[in-house]
């Protein structure tokens, strides 16, 4: 396994350049200069989830909090760092058939450590599928954790907006109301007058996203645990300014590298497991071959 450049600015140009490195993102994260990234973001292996990478529940948080550190000092002034992951029934020890507290305890942790703690947003999965979990319904959703390195990051609301449920008529009716003030008894209230300014809407802190499964055809669906493209989207566009930079330091199949040139980032990943690395390249080599010029231009 190649080791990253010494000099730190070689580091992330390998890492834009490349795509994807086969390497150890403990080592690869204290190599970035600092304050260099707009954005990470990952998912990176759930406690005891994937047999390419068992980390004990009780041992996570001190696994993971090195490479939180790293990114840390990464990480530029408006920039966030974004992690999916996900809790579990506790196989062995003394809160075995239990929900493990793991996912808790590293927020609280990375609060500690100096993130802002910004938002907790839910991944739900319509077409979630069903599994035998004990005296409990399927695992309909994951937890995705926005942290920043200050109280004042980059976030476009506008990029990810969705449209109105009411039709255009229902619209043009509630702009006439140059009253629009409702406030509730208990004091809270809008101005609905100014509803539809933007033209679309706040899509909230819970994002649905099917596991449609075209994540996992072609080179994509050898890794075992893809990501949906949509996932990514949203907080690329979300986070990270156009030309900005993205990494994930757990790249798997690439998801978050493809989706971030799409939109015209810059992103690299770093993953430890070979025969990913591989797959990431040709997916990316792909994505760059359906590209147009203009589009290339832009992203690389």
């Amino acid at each position: 396994m190649p080791s990253p450049p010494a000099d730190h600015g070689s580091a992330l140009a390998t890492l834009l350049d490349e795509g994807v490195v086969w390497g150890d993102a403990g080592q690869w994260l204290k190599h970035l200069p600092d304050a260099s990234v707009d954005l990470f973001f990952m998912s990176p292996p759930y406690a005891d989830a994937r047999a390419y990478s068992k980390i004990p529940p009780d041992r996570y948080v001190e696994w993971f909090l090195p490479f939180a550190q790293s990114m840390l000092e990464a990480t530029n002034d408006t920039g966030s760092f974004v992690v999916n992951i996900k809790n579990r029934v506790a196989n062995s020890g003394p809160l075995k058939g239990q929900r493990h507290p793991y996912v808790y305890e590293l927020v609280l942790e990375l609060q500690r450590m100096g993130w802002w703690w910004i938002e907790t947003y839910i991944w739900t999965k319509p077409n979630a599928i069903p599994g035998r979990f004990g005296p409990r319904t399927k695992d309909a959703f994951e937890y995705v954790y926005h942290f920043a390195k200050g109280p004042k990051p980059y976030f476009d609301l506008d990029a990810v907006r969705v449209p109105y449920k009411a039709d255009a008529a229902e619209i043009a009716r509630r702009r006439k109301d140059a009253n629009g003030r409702r406030n509730t008894d208990a004091g809270f209230g809008r101005d609905r007058t100014r509803t539809y300014a933007h033209g679309s809407a706040d899509p909230g802190n819970v994002i649905a996203i099917s596991q449609t499964y075209n994540q996992y055809k072609g080179p994509a669906g050898q890794h075992t645990a893809v990501m949906p493209e949509g996932l990514a989207e949203f907080f690329v566009r979300l986070l990270c300014p156009a030309g900005g930079i993205v990494i994930d330091p757990f790249a798997g199949s690439g998801t978050s590298i493809v989706l971030a040139r799409r939109h015209g980032r810059r992103a690299g990943g770093i993953e430890i497991h070979a025969d990913y690395v591989e797959v990431a390249r040709r997916r990316l080599a792909d994505a760059r071959a359906e590209q147009s010029p203009e589009q290339l231009s832009i992203a690389i």
